[in-house]
């Protein structure tokens, strides 16, 4: 297929397009249930644009979507965009209070929701709520048009993330940014038109959403999955045929254990990870069980989706790097005061490119602080909130966000650090460190079957200053975590509070 047909489109579903005229017949996406090829994914996303413009939807409206790692996901995304519309992708587990505010926050025009949850998500609207299936119904896939017209700054999705808001905050991401930071992504990755991508993450994850359109920027098949994928997960990767494996650091444990047992080689060529740093234990582990992979580590946020990224063929330099920033893009690390420090110094981690997505969905005092003009340039720079430094080659090592930073005793202390060397302790699976409150001192939980907090302190101590080591542990035998795999630190610190409250 002519690569040139994907480099020029301008909106999201023209890469489907693309595809679907040059390889018609390959398969685009699997799920659990059956495969569609990339002339039928274009054709049920026109179908499915058809169905929306009939429910009222038009250019610059928003679509909720609470689903499971679904095809029917991927279809709306691309109508969504035919239509010059939003789609909002929404956690599968997001619970009433969520979700109530991100619907009011975005007012969509419609809300698609997975079979058998349609009564329970219309009491919490008045907008129409849409059982996916019933849905699909009463589509047509001969109808619909290619689409086409709106600018490519008109925004193709919102992704509600958590941050220092109680609730959500809606990223705008345009087209034009999507696409290039796909684009630019892949140009580091390489995926290929005979990858497999076998994504575990969920889609309404940006890290997630966007293995959808590095498989339509390279033509690789995509394979979704779900939880209850975890407890075979190794033996659906090898059925699969999987070569790339997108990792957050809650999968990388168990996936070794699987692997461990059940040793037959597989086809995977990388694994990527991102949300959370990948402890080098991890990484070890997988090179071991996986010695034909790659383990790219990345850095970035929802904010401009990736900032760095390690080349594939460094997977095993710069030890506790994540990277170079991806193409035409420039990363500087700022002082207090604003001014970039020198190489090796720490700061700020800022952030400029065509990646830098549109501000927050209805806050302009947020976006105003996070999303400022970059004297330099004249574009926008984005503000992490993260902490880091860059060496004399331009590496980023990422310290940790401002939320994991406090001072103990009149010295900086990261909760990453803590973690990171609680993962080192044989017998540690997991590991979440809280920052001390005025209620409690430096607080660490781990989940292991075989240690006790006594231990756990210990070897805390033979790692770290003793500034750092926590006051106290709590040893459990798994832990909570988010949508995304992320450890569920508001969970943790609610368990304390209800014990506080029991005593």
């Amino acid at each position: 297929m002519d690569e040139n047909l994907t480099k020029a489109a301008e909106l999201l579903h023209q890469l489907v397009d693309a595809q679907a005229a040059g390889r018609p017949q390959d398969v685009a996406v699997r799920d659990a249930r059956d495969s569609w090829t990339w002339e039928q994914l274009a054709a049920q996303s026109r179908a499915a644009a058809d169905w929306l413009r009939r429910a009222g939807v038009t250019a610059g409206d928003r679509i909720v979507v609470r689903l499971p790692n679904v095809r029917e996901t991927t279809a709306l995304l691309y109508a969504a965009s035919r239509l010059g519309a939003a789609l909002v992708p929404i956690s599968a587990e997001m619970k009433e209070f969520h979700l109530r505010a991100v619907i009011a926050d975005c007012e969509p025009r419609v809300v698609v929701v997975a079979d058998g949850a349609g009564a329970w998500a219309s009491g919490l609207t008045d907008r129409p709520v849409h059982e996916v299936g019933a849905l699909w119904s009463e589509l047509t896939p001969a109808a619909g048009s290619a689409g086409g017209g709106q600018p490519s700054d008109t925004p193709a999705v919102l992704i509600y993330t958590s941050g220092s808001t109680a609730t959500p905050k809606g990223i705008i991401c345009p087209h034009a940014q999507m696409l290039f930071a796909a684009r630019s992504i892949n140009e580091v990755l390489g995926y290929r038109a005979d990858d497999t991508v076998f994504v575990r993450v969920p889609l309404s994850f940006d890290y997630g959403l966007f293995q959808v359109l590095l498989c339509a920027v390279s033509g690789a098949t995509l394979v979704l999955a779900d939880s209850e994928a975890d407890s075979k997960l190794h033996i659906l990767v090898r059925e699969s045929g999987a070569t790339v494996l997108p990792l957050v650091p809650s999968l990388g444990g168990p996936l070794i254990r699987l692997a461990q047992r059940d040793p037959r080689p597989t086809r995977l060529r990388m694994f990527t990870s991102t949300g959370a740093a990948l402890e080098q234990r991890i990484i070890d582990g997988l090179w071991k069980c996986f010695p034909d992979a790659r383990v790219v580590r990345m850095y970035g946020i929802s904010e401009c989706k990736r900032i760095t990224i390690m080349p594939p063929d460094q997977d095993r330099d710069r030890p506790g790097s994540s990277g170079l920033p991806i193409p035409g893009t420039r990363v500087a690390i700022l002082d207090p005061d604003g001014n970039e420090v020198p190489a090796g110094e720490s700061g700020e981690i800022t952030v400029t490119g065509p990646h830098v997505m549109a501000g927050y969905w209805n806050l302009p005092e947020i976006t105003a602080r996070t999303y400022r003009p970059d004297p330099a340039t004249g574009g926008t720079r984005l503000f992490t909130g993260d902490y880091g430094r860059v060496d004399a080659d331009g590496y980023l090592y990422f310290e940790g966000r401002r939320d994991d930073m406090f001072k103990r005793k009149g010295m900086r202390v990261s909760t990453i650090e803590i973690e990171g060397a609680a993962m080192d302790i044989p017998g540690v699976r997991n590991a979440a460190a809280l920052k001390p409150t005025a209620d409690r001192d430096l607080m660490i939980f781990v989940e292991s079957d075989e240690l006790t907090p006594q231990a756990v302190l210990r070897e805390l101590a033979t790692r770290l200053e003793a500034v750092k080591v926590p006051a106290l542990c709590k040893v459990l035998d798994s832990f909570p975590l988010t949508s995304n795999g992320k450890n569920a630190k508001q969970q943790l610190a609610a368990l304390l509070d209800a014990e506080a409250a029991a005593k």
